[in-house]
């Protein structure tokens, strides 16, 4: 992560930060992206989607579950949010990072 957003949290901090939580930062990122996209303000979108990335690869790498059994599954479900979200975010599919948006909401609830 050459220009990592998040330095402070590469260092350690988010590993140590429940899953949930985690999470609902993602989705904080992925529902500026949206907001900056329905403003038609590109820089501003790209600067919250590449804020986003950081955020799923430090959770890829770095994320934390209190049952380690599940975390092969949880890797694989991440992934596969990351790529949806970068094909509806490329494609300017509003709708589909609004859809994406619901998935993130739960973690907000648990938080």
């Amino acid at each position: 992560m050459e220009n990592c957003q998040h330095k402070d949290l590469e260092g350690g901090g988010w590993s140590k930060m429940p899953f949930p939580r985690q999470m609902a930062n993602i989705g904080s990122e992925t529902y500026r992206s949206v907001k900056w996209l329905e403003k038609n303000n590109m820089a501003r979108a790209e600067q919250a989607f590449e804020r986003a990335l950081e955020l799923i690869d430090l959770t890829i790498r770095y994320g934390r579950l209190d049952n380690s059994s599940k975390r092969g599954s949880l890797l694989k479900e991440l992934c596969r949010f990351r790529a949806a979200y970068c094909k509806a975010f490329q494609e300017k599919e509003i709708s589909d990072i609004k859809n994406l948006n619901k998935y993130l909401d739960h973690f907000s609830l648990v938080n």
